[in-house]
């Protein structure tokens, strides 16, 4: 029976090459029962509509075997490398830089733990109220990460950015100096001052290869010139908060359903594959 998440012909030559590049080489055994297209509708089947695994419909594979490639691919690091993989090609087909940005947009997102969490992935968000995980997203303006990174929601958006850029220091390390700098866009709920000084603690020369802004604030007279009341998009800042309710279609991603902040991460990582896929594949 054909499910909404499986993926099309055309979804899956997008990315059975990448897949084929990323996985390791295995030793020449018995050919698998199921194929790794089969294993993705059943992740991707489980990823959108928010049921445990153990309730996947019968016409896909056994679910002990879809969570067993689902554990190996993201211990691997397989799903993070796919996520940067399709994200070059998808800027390659707007004619933009495949690795490189001049604007990247950050922000975190606080979601409330269901109670599957476990004790070191809970934590309480004071300014948001909300007993859980933090999602951190780094953004280009196509809306699709650069990275992503998961903490507890009791860290500030200072600490969680730090250690999303710490992870990930190598693509700053590597960004050639003929490349002008990433401008890198925050609300006012971060202090660059304060990121500047921890960040040139991790990598000294940080500051030849990025710059911090914030983000616009339209002042509340400023929304009476216009005619403008309550929530209005600010330029650019926009498109992470897009970014963010994407995330929200897929219903395993509407709370914190995972018991780690790892699994965590993955889920937003296989959020933003299916959607590139889809985007590449249309």
């Amino acid at each position: 029976m054909p499910y909404s998440t499986n993926l099309t012909d055309a979804q899956w030559e997008t990315l059975s090459p990448l897949l084929n590049q990323i996985l390791p080489l295995k030793k020449k055994t018995r050919p698998p029962n199921w194929t790794q297209r089969e294993i993705f509708n059943g992740i991707f089947y489980q990823l959108k509509n928010g049921c445990n695994w153990a309730d996947l419909p019968k016409d896909l594979p056994p679910y002990s075997t879809v969570y067993w490639y689902y554990k190996q691919w993201r211990e691997q690091g397989v799903l993070e490398e796919l996520m940067k993989l399709l994200h070059s090609q998808v800027r390659s087909q707007v004619k933009k830089k495949p690795k490189w940005t001049r604007l990247m947009i950050i922000d975190s997102q606080a979601v409330k733990n269901t109670c599957n969490a476990s004790i070191a992935s809970k934590g309480y968000c004071f300014y948001k109220s909300t007993n859980g995980i933090k999602r951190h997203l780094a953004v280009d303006t196509l809306g699709f990460p650069f990275f992503t990174h998961c903490t507890k929601a009791s860290l500030s958006d200072d600490a969680g950015l730090i250690e999303m850029l710490s992870k990930n220091i190598n693509y700053f390390k590597s960004k050639p100096v003929n490349v002008p700098k990433v401008t890198i866009l925050l609300d006012h709920g971060y202090h660059p001052d304060h990121l500047t000084a921890e960040l040139k603690k991790i990598y000294p020369q940080i500051l030849t290869k990025i710059k911090f802004e914030l983000s616009e604030k339209p002042s509340k007279k400023q929304k009476e010139a216009q005619g403008q009341s309550g929530f209005v998009p600010v330029k650019a800042r926009w498109v992470i908060e897009r970014s963010n309710s994407w995330m929200e279609r897929c219903k395993i991603l509407i709370k914190n359903f995972e018991r780690t902040l790892d699994n965590a991460t993955a889920k937003m990582n296989l959020c933003f594959i299916r959607l590139m896929i889809k985007r590449l594949a249309s």
